[in-house]
Formats: C-alpha cells, structure tokens, sequence
C-alpha cells in the first residue's frame, strides 16, 4: 500500500518536513505557553533531535507528525498527526495522535482541523481500529481538542506516564475507535 506524502484541509497542508522548518519548531519547543505542560522547555539541539526522531519516525511507518503550513498565513505552525509510543502502559500497543503549534495559532481550530485529517487517515488507509490520545490533565486546550474530536475520557484509565517526572507524571487517556468517528466533510488527502 502506498501512504500519501501530505494531507490537505480547506485551510492547511500537513506535509513532510523541510530543513527550513527547524528554527520555527525550535522556537515553539523554546516557548513557556507551548511547553507549560511538558517537564521543560527543549533547546535548539534537543528539537532538533526531536525533529530527527520525527523524520526516522516516518521513514520506518511511512506516517509521522506533519509539518503544519497554513495557506496564506506561515509555512511552518508545528505539527499534527500520529506516532507510535515508546513506553509501557495498559493501553500498549497503540497509535497516538497529536499536535503542538505555534503559541500565536491558538485558538483558531487548527488542531482541530489537522487531527480530524489525521483521523480520517488513520481509519482510512492505515486501517486502524483505535488511536489514542493523551494529556496531563490540566492540559485543557488539548482535552478539548480531544473532545471536539469525539474522543472519550475514562478516568479508569488514567495513568502514570513512565517517561515523565513529577507533576507531570499523570496523565489522562481519550481513545476514539473507528466506528465511533463522525464524518467530517472537506479533508482530502494529496
């Protein structure tokens, strides 16, 4: 099976990246609002280790978090899409979906609109039957993007992410299944 290279919506192309996008992503990573839920902010060489694990990331699944270019706004505003954990939880294996943007593009329903591109791809052509995702749970910008979604929230199946230190540690789970995903007009694939 061959997997697009990019998906497109009405406003935005989630696309490979491109050198020139690392200084960009650097200063998100860089940037207090963006990381406030994270255990810190990354510095240059750690997002661009983070940019390589990305790139490496689709070279062995053939899909990966995209770059996320707004037409006519940046060429570069984070990223949304899927990858595959590296830890364990009662929830592994599984496929998350995410994204992180650009402090100034919040609140305009960018990630709303990548992630239900995203979806539409990972039930679609990936054939996935479950994707997840997850937050620590003060983290309500992204909740609600989880919601707006249709993803659901159990608290039974809460956990302590492996990988994170205090208080960053706990995390909140919302899977969406296949069969539970809306329709959503106006994603296209490219």
């Amino acid at each position: 099976m061959t997997l697009p290279l990019e998906l497109g919506t009405a406003r935005l192309r989630l696309r490979r990246w491109l050198p020139e996008d690392r200084s960009a992503f650097a200063a998100i990573n860089a940037d207090p609002r963006v990381m406030a839920h994270f255990p810190e902010t990354l510095t240059r060489e750690e997002s661009d280790a983070m940019a390589d694990r990305i790139a490496a990331h689709f070279d062995a699944h053939g899909f990966g978090l995209w770059a996320v270019e707004i037409h006519g706004v940046t060429p570069f505003a984070g990223f949304v899409g899927l990858s595959v954990p590296r830890f364990d939880a009662h929830f592994m294996p599984a496929i998350e979906i995410g994204w992180r943007l650009a402090a100034d593009r919040w609140g305009r329903g960018y990630a709303t609109e990548g992630a239900t591109a995203v979806l539409a791809f990972a039930f679609g052509a990936l054939g996935l039957d479950e994707v997840v995702s997850f937050a620590v749970p003060a983290n309500t910008p992204s909740r609600r993007v989880m919601e707006r979604l249709g993803m659901t929230h159990d608290p039974a199946d809460d956990f302590d992410h492996p990988n994170r230190p205090p208080p960053t540690r706990r995390h909140v789970l919302y899977p969406i299944r296949r069969e539970r995903t809306p329709a959503k007009p106006g994603v296209r694939r490219t």
